[in-house]
């Protein structure tokens, strides 16, 4: 039998400190606490290159990976064991030396509609201005409302929902996940469906990751691993892995197992929203990785690469 892997008598969580981030990494020190009650578990706030620049989206700043590089460079320093991350801020692609130890069970994997004034996005008249932080959303809105202003929103949670009280936005789209984290449900105003907006790779769930040669760390995180999910975001993230999803690329990907069947859902389109390509593939749970890799051949077949090229050149 294998020797048991030794329970350490400290872990240090690497977390950016805005209070959704602070959320997650207390939501996994308490549940690490659980399991290993003998062990000092603490988090250790870090504010990234992400947090700080807040008048440029990300897409033009080099995307969501400026919210966890200084949380690696801590785990590669031995300052943090393992990083807690929203598990759609993840590069598709970690750098050598790191790997994701578990995937946590998904929250609400939607996207919100937030508004003080109308119930739903049908609602919103001509030249309505509505704020969202991704390309993702944008292109799926100026799509199905082209009659609608979209413009930039950044910050944290709290930031943007003061912008909207403000009175600098009609309306905002937000993740569900983190407003349901920060018990900031009575805001949501609609929940929209994936019919309605595809969500991000990865939305809802959260990642621990830490350096690949802490089989230990992997080990000690596995009970905190869940395999659905992980399953469905495996998908999800091969499928934007083989099509260079970042934050420069208007793409979505979704995947949901029922009756033991996966099915992934994924589309790239123009960030006007003009142009569309979409696809749905279906299959066993555990042949994730190549459903998502056949999804990204598929819809690059059916245009997606042109549009990826363009984006590129521009």
């Amino acid at each position: 039998m294998p020797n048991p892997v030794a329970i350490p008598t400290k872990i240090v969580i690497a977390s950016r400190e805005s209070l959704l981030a602070m959320w997650q990494a207390n939501f996994i020190k308490n549940r690490l606490r659980e399991l290993y009650p003998q062990t000092e578990i603490s988090i250790l706030g870090m504010t990234t290159q992400g947090d700080q620049i807040l008048d440029v989206t990300l897409s033009k700043i080099g995307g969501k990976g400026l919210f966890i590089k200084e949380l690696e460079q801590a785990l590669a320093d031995g300052r943090a064991d393992i990083a807690v991350h929203s598990m759609k801020d993840v590069p598709m692609n970690l750098p050598t030396g790191f790997t994701l130890a578990a995937i946590t069970e998904r929250e609400d994997p939607r996207d919100a509609f937030v508004s003080n004034q109308y119930k739903n996005l049908s609602e919103l008249p001509a030249d309505s201005v509505v704020g969202t932080s991704s390309l993702r959303r944008e292109s799926q809105l100026r799509a199905r409302f082209p009659h609608l202003h979209i413009q930039p929103l950044r910050g944290n949670v709290q930031t943007r929902l003061r912008k909207l009280d403000e009175g600098q936005y009609a309306a905002i789209i937000l993740a569900a996940a983190g407003l349901k984290r920060l018990d900031l449900t009575y805001r949501i105003t609609a929940l929209l469906e994936p019919e309605q907006s595809l969500p991000a790779v990865g939305q809802g769930a959260l990642g621990i990751e830490c350096l690949s040669n802490r089989p230990d760390l992997v080990c000690l995180m596995e009970p905190l691993h869940d395999r659905e999910t992980a399953q469905c975001v495996e998908a999800e993230r091969a499928m934007s892995r083989v099509l260079g999803g970042s934050c420069q690329v208007p793409l979505g990907g979704f995947a949901q197992i029922a009756d033991n069947v996966l099915t992934l859902r994924g589309f790239v389109a123009t960030p006007d929203g003009k142009r569309i390509v979409s696809d749905e593939l279906n299959g066993k749970p555990e042949a994730g990785t190549t459903l998502g890799e056949q999804l990204a051949q598929n819809l690059m077949a059916q245009g997606a690469d042109k549009i990826l090229a363009a984006l590129v050149i521009s």
